[in-house]
């Protein structure tokens, strides 16, 4: 079992196995971590991959962000900032293989992208935006699974229906590791930052985020509205419970809770029809 783990880790911290673009990603890691570097400049660098630059701006005009419009990559950067930018240039390519071979599971992704925004703008929280990718890339290790383990994903599947158990049970089950997990491995790989990286790697144990616990609870708690709602496909037979450590980070009250969820019901009209072009 172990073996299985190491091997999924090998594959996944050698960015040569997954669907990225290195070439434009290492140079836009390396402006991004010049302090001199204008967003011109590193604009001009993703510009120059004409794919790529459609990609960013077709999920930068997505229901997650509430930005329409955006026509150009500088235009992005500076309304969703560079880590943005940089972290959907990343996952790009495997945004494609999801709309195209899971579509209930991207469905499920950019809602979450779209409730983690709302909960964080009714909470006043500052960098929504960043918020709101974290909730869209939280549940990208399930990707990499099944591109990465087909045969182990069928049996992940198998176990839920037959033994009626969320879907991380399964995964350990199987691969003795997990989707978060896995998520934190590829945001290793990817160099995101923490703010990213935490709510992906914790957004089912929130009491183990530290730095940015805030972030985590947000992503936790749009996670499983979105689950509750039934729009989409996560994976899951069963809605889970919120979790304390989540509850008490963002101090919410039933009715503040209420009025979150009855505002990203309306926004999933949109969610789902922004999903519908895409697949057109």
């Amino acid at each position: 079992m172990d073996d299985k783990r190491s091997e999924l880790k090998k594959i996944i911290m050698d960015t040569k196995t997954l669907p990225t673009l290195p070439g434009v990603i290492n140079k836009l890691n390396m402006l991004s971590e010049n302090e001199k570097s204008s967003v011109q400049e590193m604009a001009k660098i993703v510009s120059s991959d004409s794919v790529l630059s459609a990609r960013i701006l077709r999920l930068a005009n997505s229901p997650s962000y509430g930005f329409y419009r955006v026509s150009t990559i500088s235009n992005a950067m500076i309304l969703l900032g560079v880590n943005v930018v940089k972290s959907l240039a990343l996952s790009s390519s495997i945004f494609e293989i999801m709309e195209k071979n899971s579509v209930g599971l991207w469905e499920h992704s950019l809602a979450v992208g779209v409730a983690s925004n709302i909960i964080a703008r009714k909470l006043a929280l500052s960098e929504c935006e960043e918020i709101a990718t974290a909730g869209l890339l939280h549940d990208i290790g399930k990707v990499i699974i099944s591109l990465k383990c087909s045969e182990a994903e069928t049996a992940i599947l198998a176990a839920i229906r037959e033994q009626e158990i969320y879907m991380r049970e399964a995964e350990q089950l199987v691969l003795d590791t997990d989707h978060a997990e896995v998520g934190a491995w590829l945001s290793k790989s990817w160099f995101l930052p923490d703010k990213l990286s935490e709510p992906i790697s914790f957004h089912h144990n929130v009491i183990q985020s530290d730095t940015h616990r805030v972030k985590t609870s947000v992503v936790h708690i749009a996670d499983i509205i979105i689950k509750a709602s039934g729009f989409g496909n996560s994976g899951d037979i069963f809605v889970p419970k919120i979790q304390q450590a989540a509850w008490d980070c963002l101090k919410l009250s039933q009715e503040l809770l209420a009025e979150m969820v009855e505002d990203i019901e309306d926004k999933l009209i949109e969610v789902k029809n922004f999903s519908l072009e895409i697949q057109a």
